[in-house]
């Protein structure tokens, strides 16, 4: 099968929705755009003309459901204007004054004959190379007969298969049994969803069920309707891997550096994982701060106020207030409910792309969880988006929180463990009556590692790492023993 369609094409004017398509749709040929009532079908089908008008083409909206009056209405909450795109009305009027460019009688009242002449006047009047059909729900119910409808919409495709045109059919799926007819009449089908979620916006999601002679982009991909129309956000594809810096991103911190054999790696991924409270946010901004003068960095925080996490890094001398002052930093605080998976790797890669930032911290795996409507599989989406980052040279940090704060029977809300390149692991334990943190890595691909661990201070003033815990048996039970004379520890 080939990998594009193989005549002209004409763009949908969908931002995402031509990747999907491989470069548009083929010219002159009928579509299907299938969906139940507020998943977007006439959005994307004034979107569709609006794009044909900016190219100077003749363009008409068939409308057999809705008033005039309505699409201008829905025009008009999008900033939009339909000046130039003609109308074509198969409804009664509002009232004797109504100002719709054209109005007949309602479809129950007229024969379905009579509607379809009625509908190929104005073409053969306009002669337009982008057409809309909205919706097929009506032809539907005037037809009364399946076989009649179905003869009805094959009279269609072959009275536009003369014709340089490109038709859109849009679908309601308001019959009781799903209609495969028009799918297959039809030369390639759109499929839009709107999932219900318990909070926050709905999830959208569009498919391309068929596309004749093209190798579209298969399975579902979310999108949004915003002011301004769709936007689809295709599946993320790793770009050519990308030329790595030789050194490391070091942390300013000496004993750090030396745990993790130099610092994070370009193009790898990093799981901080502890317990709440244990340091993982801290010490990711560290990494942040750290890469000061060489690249940078952007920040999404799920859980924690932009103040606090800022003011928190000044007080422990990063300068994080600078560095976001300056543009070197970008911040970015998603609320609950707010966006897709899709969306939301979409926004980590357009401001990657925008600012050139080769360190992305995401805090924590938890919030996206929580904050993101899922489908089944975060995993998935999660991967995705770190196998982009990775193949742009990214060096990306990930914060799990644990469930629990001491013991061995901490577990994780996700294991991302077999996805990252590292994995740097944060205890609480107990030593010389007081409450102390140990960091370890665990886990590291791309070189190597101290297998010590280490006692991890945070503050007052800054991230200091101490010696390797030689002397302490089963630090990272929580439940630590001596064995012999105490390490040193670190004091404030």
């Amino acid at each position: 099968m080939p990998a594009g369609p193989t005549s002209s094409v004409v763009l949908t004017g969908v931002p995402g929705l031509d990747e999907l398509l491989r470069g548009g749709l083929t010219a002159d040929r009928m579509y299907l755009i299938q969906g139940d009532p507020g998943t977007g079908k006439t959005t994307l089908a004034m979107q569709f003309l609006m794009e044909g008008r900016q190219r100077g083409e003749s363009c008409l909206y068939v409308t057999l459901s809705e008033t005039t009056r309505e699409l201008r209405a829905v025009a008009v909450s999008h900033g939009w204007s339909l000046e130039g795109i003609e109308l074509f009305q198969l409804a009664a009027a509002d009232s004797p004054a109504a100002q719709d460019d054209y109005t007949l009688y309602h479809p129950s009242e007229v024969e379905l004959s009579e509607t379809v002449k009625a509908m190929l006047g104005v073409v053969e009047r306009a002669r337009p190379t982008r057409v809309v059909f909205d919706s097929l729900s009506e032809m539907r119910l005037l037809a009364r007969d399946p076989l009649r409808y179905r003869r009805q919409i094959l009279a269609l495709k072959e009275y536009f298969a003369g014709r340089a045109c490109t038709v859109l059919l849009l679908d309601d799926n308001t019959s009781e049994d799903g209609d495969l007819q028009l799918q297959s009449l039809s030369h390639g089908v759109i499929l839009l969803e709107q999932l219900p979620i318990e909070y926050g916006r709905a999830r959208r999601r569009v498919r391309v069920i068929k596309y004749r002679g093209v190798a579209a982009v298969e399975g579902f991909h979310d999108f949004a309707i915003r002011r301004g129309g769709l936007v689809v956000f295709p599946q993320l594809i790793p770009v050519a891997s990308a030329t790595f810096p030789n050194e490391p991103l070091g942390s300013g911190v000496i004993e750090l550096d030396q745990l993790l054999g130099g610092g994070l790696s370009w193009g790898s991924t990093t799981l901080l994982i502890g317990p709440a409270g244990s340091g993982k946010s801290t010490l990711a901004a560290q990494y942040v701060t750290a890469a000061k003068g060489r690249t940078q960095a952007a920040v999404f925080l799920f859980e924690e106020r932009l103040e606090t996490f800022v003011g928190r890094c000044d007080v422990l001398g990063m300068g994080m207030s600078e560095r976001i002052a300056s543009g070197d930093v970008v911040v970015t605080q998603v609320a609950p409910g707010e966006m897709s998976p899709g969306e939301f790797s979409h926004r980590v890669c357009a401001v990657v792309n925008a600012t050139g930032a080769q360190v992305v911290m995401i805090d924590s795996a938890n919030g996206y969880l929580n904050a993101i409507p899922q489908s089944g599989a975060p995993l998935v989406r999660l991967h995705e988006l770190l196998a982009y980052l990775n193949s742009r040279g990214v060096a990306t940090i990930i914060v799990i929180a644990q469930h629990g704060i001491i013991g061995t029977a901490m577990a994780t809300p996700i294991d991302l463990s077999y996805v990252a390149d590292c994995v740097v692991l944060l205890r609480f334990f107990e030593a010389q009556g007081a409450v102390r943190k140990a960091i370890s890595v665990v886990k590291k691909r791309t070189g190597m590692h101290e297998s010590t661990i280490r006692e991890l201070m945070i503050g007052p003033i800054a991230v200091r790492a101490g010696a390797a815990l030689s002397r302490f048996h089963g630090v990272l039970t929580g439940v630590p023993t001596y064995v012999g004379t105490p390490d040193p520890l670190l004091s404030e």
